[in-house]
């Protein structure tokens, strides 16, 4: 008893643990280090080790704090529940593995998903955390640390018991909508459950509701404090890799995540730093920023810096190979990218986005189509190759899935800088719209080089973009755009300074289209154009000065109804 009680163990504590399954097993910790192997894990990849990991992280909690150990094994495990002041160090050779829920109609598995009275705004892997293999609510001071492996095998990714074994097959066709896009594509199935009635954007919605016992997150963290996740990777991490919801002072640094779906998602969080990570997700985003409502609130994500990550679309697993194959084809090409959006009611400020590099992937994409605000963004130094489409997309809309939302948000203050993209596909540039009646406002754009595919036809010139006003914000579902290099709409006090592009083959489409733009500001614009073909087409554009750009005189260009420029 005297040794117990100088790790700090209280009386309480003790007996709860003295009649707990795995006790007898459970040697003394060391200076507040507490083995799950201590506690009767196995870590043989066959038997369950879910008790005696939550065993070992309730004796640490109660003796005032500790680190979790995971030495070199397979721990098979469904739901593992942090507690605050517990971190769980996951060590070399080192995997917690996500077992198999159990068969449909038995119990067991993980945790159910808890009730959530505002899953009418985002779907269901938005709205739930306890459903996971690792989560934690309402918790400060916790940690994950590597160079361990989180292996999510038995999750789900949203449509189905467990997901397909890693990179087996598509996990959609390639016409398939994006992933969360279920109240868009059809009326929304009638549920039998009188709490599941979908609301009046289509959640929640039977086409992604799990049943109790199923998990879909590696990682989930709602409305705690004082979180790092460090140094460890993530594979086929399932609906998310890390879904953290209302997180304030988070450190995510030096993962490698390749997964299935989404890789990290912060979502309503406040002091947030991802360095150095690198995220491979070819069929949704890799690092992305949301604001949903989820918590029963509009809380904006705000103060978040990203820097020195690499984000990309390789076929699941290859990354962590080192392999990095590109055979996996579908509509739009793979996904990959950083994200602000979309579910974005809560909205954006204050973010740094800073020495990236995106492969094989679509770009960086800054959306606000929920009522909110995204603005005081600043990125720079942003490296890509081979992009599916749009290098930059900026959008303002009004699908305002958000109580109370009635009228589109804002954005504004947005500064790119330095941005080196080459392999960009022919159907979209950089692509800024807004709404009409409702201006981007306050973007510069500088030292930007883009060497497009090219090859666009004089009839995709002639496109007239839809508004889509409260469709989805993705820019394969505008259709090509009838300029190859920069298409802006319903954008005001635009800056433009030190941008070069260029095409690999003969394009029949102006370079630059402005529509419904106001005090633009262009210099040392270098465009490289088709002979005979406009490099401009401006329409509904009003103080436009240029100097040192191609294709337009030096100073005050006249108003612009509908003409184009050489």
């Amino acid at each position: 008893m005297t040794l117990l009680f100088r790790v700090g163990l209280c009386a309480s504590a003790l007996l709860a643990l003295l009649e707990s399954p795995g006790a007898a097993l459970a040697a003394p910790p060391d200076s507040g280090r507490f083995s799950v192997r201590a506690f009767g894990a196995t870590g043989d990849g066959r038997t369950l080790d879910t008790s005696a990991v939550n065993q070992a992280i309730t004796a640490a909690a109660a003796a005032g704090g500790g680190v979790v150990e995971f030495p070199a094994g397979e721990y098979l495990c469904h739901s593992i529940r942090l507690r605050s002041h517990v971190a769980l160090h996951v060590g070399p050779g080192a995997t917690i593995v996500a077992a198999e829920p159990p068969p449909e109609g038995e119990d067991g598995g993980y945790d159910p998903a808890e009730p959530n009275p505002w899953n009418q705004f985002q779907d269901f892997g938005h709205s739930h955390w306890h459903n996971s293999l690792i989560w934690g609510e309402d918790l400060e001071d916790v940690s994950i640390t590597g160079p361990g492996r989180i292996y999510g095998r038995g999750l789900s990714r949203g449509n189905g018991r467990v997901s397909l074994p890693v990179n087996a097959r598509a996990p959609r066709s390639p016409g398939d909508p994006p992933p969360d896009v279920l109240a868009a594509d059809g009326p929304p199935v009638v549920l039998s459950r009188p709490d599941l009635v979908p609301g009046p954007f289509g959640y929640p919605n039977a086409r992604d509701t799990l049943p109790h016992g199923v998990g879909n997150k590696a990682i989930a963290l709602k409305n705690c404090r004082h979180v790092t996740l460090r140094d460890f990777s993530v594979l086929h991490g399932g609906h998310f890799a890390i879904l953290a919801t209302g997180v304030d002072d988070l450190t995510i640094d030096n993962l490698t995540i390749d997964t299935n779906r989404d890789g990290i998602d912060i979502d309503a969080c406040h002091d947030v730093r991802v360095s150095s990570c690198s995220v491979n997700s070819p069929w949704d985003d890799g690092i992305c920023l949301k604001s949903s409502h989820a918590l029963g609130e509009r809380r904006v994500t705000e103060n978040v810096t990203i820097t020195g990550c690499l984000v990309s679309g390789y076929d699941e697993g290859t990354l962590l190979d080192g392999t990095r194959q590109r055979r996996t084809k579908r509509r739009g090409g793979p996904i990959g990218r950083i994200k602000l959006g979309t579910e974005a009611g809560g909205g954006f400020r204050n973010i740094a986005i800073a020495n990236c590099v995106f492969d094989y992937c679509r770009g960086l994409a800054l959306e606000q189509v929920d009522g909110g605000v995204l603005e005081d963004v600043v990125v720079s130094n942003l490296t890509m190759r081979d992009v599916p489409n749009a290098p930059v997309f900026i959008r303002l809309g009004a699908r305002l899935r958000a109580p109370g939302a009635t009228r589109p948000g804002v954005v504004r203050r947005v500064t790119i800088d330095t941005l080196n993209a080459s392999g960009v596909a022919a159907d979209h540039g950089i692509f800024i719209t807004g709404l009409p009646g409702r201006k981007i406002d306050d973007v510069v754009l500088s030292n930007i080089r883009i060497r497009s595919a090219g090859g666009g036809t004089a009839e995709e010139a002639a496109r007239e973009v839809p508004e889509m006003e409260k469709g989805y914000p993705e820019p394969q579902l505008f259709g090509v755009l009838p300029a190859w290099g920069l298409f802006a709409r319903h954008v005001a006090n635009l800056v433009v300074r030190g941008m070069d592009l260029g095409t690999n083959e003969v394009d029949q489409r102006p370079v630059i289209a402005l529509d419904d733009v106001a005090g633009a500001r262009f210099s040392e614009v270098q465009l490289s154009s088709t002979p005979g073909v406009p490099s401009w087409s401006l329409a509904g554009v009003s103080g436009l000065h240029a100097r040192d750009v191609s294709g337009l005189p030096d100073g005050e260009a006249p108003a612009a109804g509908e003409r184009t420029g050489r």
